[in-house]
């Protein structure tokens, strides 16, 4: 394994074999072009270095890649479980520092690219749809200051479209364009005084009417940065509900774009499940039981089914108590019974080191409720 300075390698470069982030994330295949804006991207992210066993070349590979042999690093998915989450928590912080780059260029610079949006966020989809998992298992921070509200809230939002979008078997364009769309989904608040989304108090009438009008603000900007349509759209309806009762324009179900459809779910679920400092957060098991219930059909079923069957009804990352007794948290899902996930034991491990893992059961342990901060602690 060697490792490749980025300002040196000649651009645009094509690599023998994949090219690794860390040793761990697959940042560039040999199919694709190791360009300006890939290496630009890592620049702006801190990652002096790229990984890989075989060489840079001027000249696209020829035929299939040559395959990988055991001397290759492991990837996320068989590495051990403190890598793998150690993985998990450098790419959240890659990701965190990529959406306050985006929304300070856009606050600073009045300007979004789409063709710059889209070379930058594949290395952020690809590494959502295989790790989500335990990239919903690290907790941001700062999640309970006022001013990085919107920036976990805009993180969460578009980990979850994607992983919604994903179950629901769209094509990568189809998820490239609903995650960016969901990148963007309060893109218009930043327009707005922060007094009117932060603040502890009861909104004014007229800082009501600013809110109902954020949508329009970033429907608007990004119409004018020539966006695809189906994007600029997914943001102007993101606060629609099926049953006609959200906003702007109180469309109704038949009317509103499915990527809309998705990013009001996972908006909505991210907002629910979101510690602010004049509340606590909801848990997530909570958080998906009320969006289960769907009061007043405000949701497309189908989103929520995609969503329950990707995170379960006691979502990833979520501490539960057991029927044993014992305490846990959910690490994966059972797709074919959502109310029986897989579970890793707090405090115990196996022989080899790694934590013990249980797979739920309605014959055998289940899980009886989540916990509480203080009981996870205690």
């Amino acid at each position: 394994m060697k490792s490749f300075v980025v300002k040196e390698i000649p651009l645009p470069s094509h690599f023998s074999q994949a090219v690794y982030l860390d040793k761990k994330f697959v940042v560039a295949s040999p199919e694709m072009s190791f360009n300006k804006s890939l290496a630009g991207f890592l620049t702006e992210w801190d990652f002096a270095d790229v990984f890989c066993t075989g060489e840079p070349s001027k000249n696209a590979p020829h035929g299939s890649p040559t395959k990988t042999g055991p001397q290759d690093p492991m990837t996320m998915a068989v590495m051990p479980d403190t890598e793998r989450l150690s993985a998990a928590q450098k790419f959240y912080v890659s990701f965190e520092k990529y959406v306050r780059t985006l929304f300070d260029r856009f606050s600073t610079k009045n300007h979004l690219d789409f063709s710059f949006l889209v070379g930058n966020f594949k290395i952020i989809l690809d590494a959502i749809r295989r790790d989500y998992r335990l990239i919903l298992q690290v907790q941001p921070q700062n999640a309970t200051k006022d001013e990085d509200y919107l920036v976990y809230h805009t993180m969460s939002t578009a980990i979850i479209a994607v992983v919604i979008g994903d179950a629901m078997k769209f094509s990568d364009q189809w998820l490239m364009e609903l995650g960016i769309a969901a990148l963007l989904h309060e893109i218009g608040m930043l327009r707005l005084p922060p007094e009117s989304y932060l603040g502890k108090r009861e909104l004014t009438p007229e800082e009501k009417k600013l809110i109902y009008i954020h949508p329009i603000i970033g429907y608007n900007f990004l119409k004018s940065f020539d966006f695809p349509p189906a994007v600029s759209r997914a943001v102007l309806e993101h606060h629609e509900r099926e049953n006609g009762t959200g906003y702007p324009k109180q469309k109704t179900a038949e009317n509103i774009h499915l990527y809309s459809k998705i990013i009001a779910v996972a908006c909505s679920y991210a907002a629910i499940s979101a510690t602010r400092p004049h509340r606590e957060a909801v848990d997530s098991h909570t958080g998906m039981m009320e969006l289960l219930k769907n009061d007043g059909r405000k949701y497309n079923e189908k989103v929520i089914r995609a969503l329950v069957s990707s995170l379960s009804v006691f979502p990833i990352g979520l501490h539960v108590m057991l029927s044993d007794g014992k305490k846990g948290q959910v690490v994966d899902i059972n797709p074919k019974k959502p109310y029986y996930p897989i579970v890793q034991i707090l405090g115990q491990t196996n022989l080899d080191g790694t934590i013990v893992t249980l797979k739920t059961s309605e014959d055998g342990v289940s899980v009886v409720r989540a916990l509480s901060p203080k009981e996870v602690e205690g």
